[in-house]
């Protein structure tokens, strides 16, 4: 009998959040396959977990994926495991995956946290449409590639980037694709979480403020309006929704009020009055 491949997700801060079957995956398995052994035994020992484990991260992916695919194929069942979050996003996973399917090994996804999908819920961007493009290329013809995509794109883009790249990477968005609606998210479930809401170049400053800037951070952009119909888009929206697309560009209360007034064809007054009390 083939053994069984769970992809468990783990907590990306707050050991708490991780779900009882989760718990219990970890429990049953024969052997779990970390990113690093020495983060996951501080999550195991929390939960008084004892079982082997093995290392599997982005540098030993292809060798280690071999010998969990000959384990698996002798009936042992392994669960595979990041320092935080769910395997295969921006995380190894992906190919192991791939091998046990070619293999008709039973792959098993054991829901939890995801930091891009807490982050974007709580930005207050669009969440109809997203796309998810992890971390950008360190290579500059395929970075700059990659921000030609972003011009085109019509929905709620998010990125992840490591702390001592933050503000270069958002000069190069700002440069490449103009001074749009950007969240920042920080620290996501930890005791440092922040949000940083506001249009790229707004953040910038914030950030050049800073002593130093430390943390795990999200970076979302609002590109709805990004396409050259933009403007028609948002006229189609109700006053409502105007005034929260143009605060979150960053526009003060004074400024919003003239825009919507002039795409209703009104009166500024008479938008001035619907968010008098705001």
């Amino acid at each position: 009998m083939l053994g069984k491949l769970y992809l468990v997700a783990t907590p990306i801060g707050n050991l708490e959040d991780i779900t009882i079957r989760a718990i219990n995956i970890l429990k049953e398995v024969d052997l779990i396959a970390a990113e690093d052994t020495r983060h996951t035994l501080k999550l195991l020992n929390h939960y008084e977990i004892s079982k082997p484990l093995i290392s599997y991260h982005r540098h030993n992916e292809d060798v280690k994926s071999d010998i969990l695919i000959r384990k698996l194929l002798t009936g042992q069942n392994i669960a595979i495991v990041t320092d935080a979050g769910t395997p295969g996003i921006s995380d190894p996973g992906e190919e192991i995956v791939k091998e046990a399917i070619k293999n008709e090994i039973d792959v098993i996804p054991i829901p939890g946290a995801c930091a891009l999908i807490n982050a974007l819920i709580a930005s207050g961007l669009n969440t109809k449409e997203f796309a998810f493009y992890g971390f950008l290329p360190l290579n500059k013809k395929n970075r700059n590639s990659i921000f030609e995509r972003l011009k085109k794109e019509d929905k709620t883009i998010i990125l992840y980037e490591a702390p001592h790249k933050l503000v270069k990477t958002l000069e190069d968005i700002l440069e490449s694709v103009g001074d749009v609606s950007c969240v920042l998210a920080k620290e996501l479930t930890k005791i440092h979480e922040e949000f940083i809401r506001g249009s790229i170049s707004a953040i910038i400053k914030k950030l050049n403020e800073k002593d130093c800037i430390k943390g795990e951070y999200i970076i979302l952009l609002e590109l709805i309006h990004n396409n050259s119909d933009s403007e028609n888009k948002i006229m189609d929206k109700s006053i409502e929704e105007q005034y929260e697309i143009y605060k979150r560009q960053g526009m003060t209360k004074k400024d919003i009020i003239k825009q919507i007034a002039k795409n209703k064809n009104v009166h500024k007054n008479e938008i001035y009055k619907i968010f008098v009390n705001d």
